[in-house]
């Protein structure tokens, strides 16, 4: 695919262009609306192919369960394993900009799966939940207020650090704009003590400064947008004896852990970052 076009789809989905001038500005990169409309369900996340574990999975215990956000209740979706021990660390997963979807119950299924209680809130629940039009989702995203969203995830730090079926022990795992706010975590929680980051905008310097727990980050190596502000937050963490370790893909694209997402996702980065990603929680939250 033309690298333009995933260029374009990344702009269309991080800021506030229109849907209509999106699919015009496509059109004109693939030679006209009938290729634009070839390529779109490329672009697009397709979350009939989001159960990589299924939601049925009988080793696992999934539901719904909800704690106080700053805001009123916070529903988030929930998996563990079934079997002993009953207690186990916890990781909050932190969605996309596109709210808690199928894809991200999916990831919340691996991490269980991985031996984690995995608690996956959802960001937009003030708002009624996550929306099923991604537009309108990434549309209530942009509206969340920085410091009521920071609010709702120090809150399901401390509600997973205090669940009947975790240890105590509790990291995040947070993907794009989610990625972000596991930074924010990783500077702000006092219950944190792992943070793990997939391509999400870094704290500012002075906020890298003050992270206080281990931190894993995977960044794309064709990420423009996100990798702007890696060298000062890489610089920042040096600085300041933080413990962490960042890993950068070559030749792969924002997104490339979404496997609903045919254009961007990319099988052997995501499989070597999710291993260490796996790794690294089972040591820092062991």
């Amino acid at each position: 695919m033309n690298r333009r076009c995933i260029e374009l789809y990344d702009e269309f989905t991080h800021g506030s262009m229109p849907r209509r001038a999106f699919l015009a500005r496509l059109a004109r990169l693939a030679g006209g609306a009938a290729a634009a409309a070839a390529l779109l369900p490329l672009l697009e996340n397709r979350y009939a192919i989001a159960a990589t574990v299924a939601p049925d999975d009988p080793s696992l215990a999934t539901g719904r369960e909800g704690f106080e956000g700053p805001a009123g209740a916070v529903s988030c979706y929930v998996a563990r394993p079934q079997a002993e021990p009953a207690r186990r660390p916890a990781v909050v997963v932190i969605h996309e900009n596109r709210g808690l979807n199928p894809h991200i119950e999916d990831v919340a299924r691996r991490v269980a799966q991985a031996g984690f209680l995995a608690v996956a809130p959802d960001a937009l629940s003030g708002a009624g939940g996550t929306p099923a039009d991604e537009d309108e989702a990434r549309k209530l995203i942009g509206a969340l207020e920085r410091e009521t969203a920071l609010g709702i995830y120090l809150a399901a730090v401390r509600h997973a650090a205090g669940h009947a079926h975790a240890t105590g022990k509790v990291g995040c795992a947070g993907f794009c704009w989610g990625g972000g706010m596991a930074g924010r975590l990783a500077v702000n929680s006092p219950d944190l003590n792992a943070a793990v980051v997939y391509y999400g905008m870094p704290p500012s310097a002075d906020e890298a400064s003050r992270v206080r727990v281990p931190m894993m980050m995977h960044y794309a190596g064709r990420d423009d947008r996100i990798n702007a502000a890696v060298p000062a937050f890489d610089a920042a963490l040096r600085a300041s004896g933080a413990r962490y370790e960042m890993h950068v893909y070559p030749d792969v694209d924002h997104a490339f852990n979404n496997d609903t997402n045919a254009a961007r996702f990319n099988e052997v980065a995501a499989k070597l970052a999710w291993r260490r990603t796996i790794e690294f929680l089972t040591r820092e939250l062991a």
